[in-house]
């Protein structure tokens, strides 16, 4: 298992109350986040930054956070992101693992279970930048 200071992450959630406190919990736990609170402002960051896992949303106004994880599987394939919802949806959940979510949780999810997904998605995302840099260190393009 990762240290927790290796794992950036970026929490988007239109419930400030929500957002805030999460942050703060995860932030005791070690792990790196920064906040947005749409999901035009999240892309706007990944623009700029290449957080390790995302916790996004499903519901919100603006984009919902199923066309932000589109965009962000588009723009960044190995990002991960954990999708959170305070409703569940069946539709919803198989639609955001075939975009490639990593995972769909349902709100409020514990926090232990919570920092074990986090840190699972880092892992995945880890073995994926390694198996990358493994082909092109052999000349081959991925």
């Amino acid at each position: 298992m990762s240290d927790n200071n290796q794992i950036s992450v970026l929490l988007v959630d239109d419930e400030e109350n929500f957002r805030e406190a999460l942050a703060r919990r995860l932030n005791r736990r070690g792990l790196m986040v920064s906040q947005e609170a749409d999901g035009e402002a999240a892309l706007a960051r990944l623009g700029d930054e290449a957080p390790d896992v995302v916790l996004l949303d499903v519901k919100m106004p603006g984009l919902d956070g199923l066309e932000v994880l589109r965009r962000i599987k588009q723009a960044r394939p190995l990002t991960e992101v954990i999708l959170l919802t305070g409703h569940a949806h069946l539709e919803t959940s198989i639609t955001g693992l075939e975009r490639g979510a990593f995972d769909y949780l349902l709100k409020p999810v514990p926090l232990e279970e919570l920092v074990e997904k986090i840190h699972d998605a880092w892992e995945k995302k880890s073995v994926q930048e390694r198996k990358i840099k493994a082909v092109q260190a052999d000349g081959v393009k991925p």
